[in-house]
């Protein structure tokens, strides 16, 4: 049984997703303890647990310690199962993250799978459905991945009440990944999400945006949402290029002015935009688990603790080696694959 202490590097909720997905697709048991230490709720939320359960349902697992505020927890797989699933987390918790956790896989089963979660769409700390449609998505198809996605409702924290469904194809024909630069832009665009919000939060907001990344007025646009459950705000900004849409998100609450919100998102988009690279930070993170299944490399703005983290879990399960070379101060290669394995 692979041990792995929770507590390390960044210390969240990342590591017992990889972990829960590396389990399950090495059908090596896993035992993590200290989950969560370091945050001020430590232990499983009702997000990870969910995150637990649906690992659990693809899988059979054999599982100790899945309770709400648990520190440690014992996994032992079995073989994953395709089928269609269904989780409700029942907060406001991230539909994104339980996907993630299953995703990986379930694309080694041997059949289609179908996927409908419940919960949080658009949240603090986790990615947009945009995000997963539009960035990750077509990230992942250049690596032989067929899925689709699907907004079913939007849900915002803390109401929740979102659902998203994904349907799930074997990953049969498995391509290194090649994404070293982002291409020729395309389009840019803003779009201001408001659920049961005056419009003067996505007038502001879409101001701001135009105003700090110097974007024309039809490059933004509002939506307003009439079937959200609760309040919600969520700022997108997409910019298409012909080898890879970048996707930035942040979200409005009561203790943030609009013009914040707009700053936060145009703040992180013109960082990557100011770089060579082809992916910005948080999809860097994403990928880092596909590029070390299939091999392949990319480069990205930024080398975060949540990155270097999740490669540490990683190499716990796997025999792989992440070589990372920075080419100027904003610009940094990753790279796993057999050329890598030699100088190893």
């Amino acid at each position: 049984m692979i041990q792995i202490d929770a507590s390390q590097g960044e210390g969240g909720g990342q590591i017992l997703r990889t972990a829960l997905a590396l389990s399950i697709i090495t059908q090596q048991a896993v035992q993590l303890k200290n989950i969560r230490a370091k945050r001020s709720k430590p232990g499983l939320m009702r997000q990870h647990l969910t995150c637990v359960r649906a690992a659990q349902a693809i899988s059979g697992a054999t599982v100790e310690g899945d309770a709400l505020g648990s520190t440690q927890l014992s996994f032992k797989p079995g073989p994953v199962k395709a089928g269609e699933y269904a989780f409700a987390i029942g907060t406001a918790g991230s539909c994104a993250l339980v996907l993630q956790t299953i995703l990986w896989p379930l694309l080694f089963a041997d059949a289609e799978s179908t996927v409908t979660i419940e919960g949080g769409t658009h949240v603090p700390m986790s990615p947009s459905f945009e995000f997963l449609e539009f960035s990750f998505l077509p990230a992942i198809q250049k690596m032989g991945v067929h899925a689709q996605l699907e907004l079913l409702k939007h849900g915002f924290y803390p109401g929740g009440g979102g659902k998203l469904r994904a349907e799930l194809k074997p990953w049969h024909t498995q391509a290194a990944l090649d994404l070293q630069s982002r291409g020729e832009r395309i389009s840019q665009h803003g779009l201001c999400l408001i659920a049961n919000l005056d419009q003067s939060v996505a007038d502001k907001q879409l101001a701001e945006v135009r105003r700090y990344l110097n974007w024309n007025a039809e490059d933004v646009v509002h939506q307003g949402l009439r079937n959200s459950h609760g309040v919600g705000n969520a700022l997108v900004l997409n910019v298409q290029n012909t080898e890879h849409t970048e996707i930035v998100t942040s979200y409005g609450d009561k203790s943030k002015s609009s013009e914040f919100v707009a700053q936060q998102a145009c703040t992180e988009m013109k960082h990557y935009l100011a770089s060579d690279a082809a992916v910005g930070e948080h999809i860097a993170d994403q990928l880092v688990l596909p590029l070390a299944l299939v091999g392949g490399k990319f480069t990205t703005n930024i080398i975060s603790e949540h990155f270097k983290t999740n490669c540490a879990i990683i190499q716990a399960f796997l025999n792989v080696v992440f070589k990372i070379e920075k080419l100027n101060a904003h610009c940094y290669l990753v790279e796993v694959g057999a050329e890598v394995q030699k100088e190893k």
